[in-house]
């Protein structure tokens, strides 16, 4: 199986602030949630370990317990001249990509962009997560890319979904492939 997890929250993601490269670490609660993480068995107990290369996932990734592999294209999305800013202040950003998924904010990438380098990681990566569990830290953008391509659908999915900070979604083989099993889930963080 393949575990696609949400690094723990960042005083960014705290704020409500567009965090693309920013190499924010995790706040307080975020080491609490990649704490709870940790305990989820089957992650603690996979195969492979990959991550984004940005702290919050790295830290994340660490918690978990099996050795980190960093792989460049689960980063998360580069905001552009928008990094940092509040999310209501992008103006007309999301209608933008919305409208348009090769558009690339000033400085910044298109969701396609994502696509491309997500799909092909999710392709290297399904060959070996068909047989053991295999565990990938990553951000909002890239989990998103990575649930419509196991759902076989186009990245205009990823404005129809929500993920949390530290949330599991789970794709499983199927007869016809890659499998949405779980999405979301946040239930380890009861207690946190």
């Amino acid at each position: 199986m393949l575990f696609v997890v949400r690094h723990g929250r960042t005083a960014h993601n705290a704020g409500g602030l567009l965090l693309g490269r920013t190499d924010s670490p995790l706040d307080d609660l975020g080491v609490r949630q990649a704490q709870a993480l940790g305990g989820v068995a089957e992650l603690a107990g996979a195969s492979r370990v990959v991550s984004s290369p940005l702290s919050r996932a790295l830290e994340t990734a660490k918690a978990l317990g099996p050795p980190v592999t960093v792989d460049e294209r689960w980063r998360e999305i580069d905001y552009g001249a928008f990094e940092g800013l509040p999310v209501g202040d992008a103006g007309d950003l999301w209608d933008r990509w919305a409208a348009d998924l090769a558009h690339r904010p000033p400085g910044g990438e298109s969701l396609r962009d994502v696509g491309e380098r997500v799909r092909s990681a999710c392709v290297e990566l399904w060959a070996q997560a068909r047989d053991v569990d295999v565990v990938v830290v990553s951000h909002v953008s890239p989990i998103k890319v990575a649930v419509a391509w196991a759902l076989g659908v186009g990245d205009e999915i990823c404005w129809r979904t929500h993920l949390d900070t530290a949330s599991i979604s789970v794709i499983a083989p199927g007869r016809s492939g890659a499998t949405l099993r779980g999405f979301n889930l946040t239930g380890h963080l009861r207690d946190r």
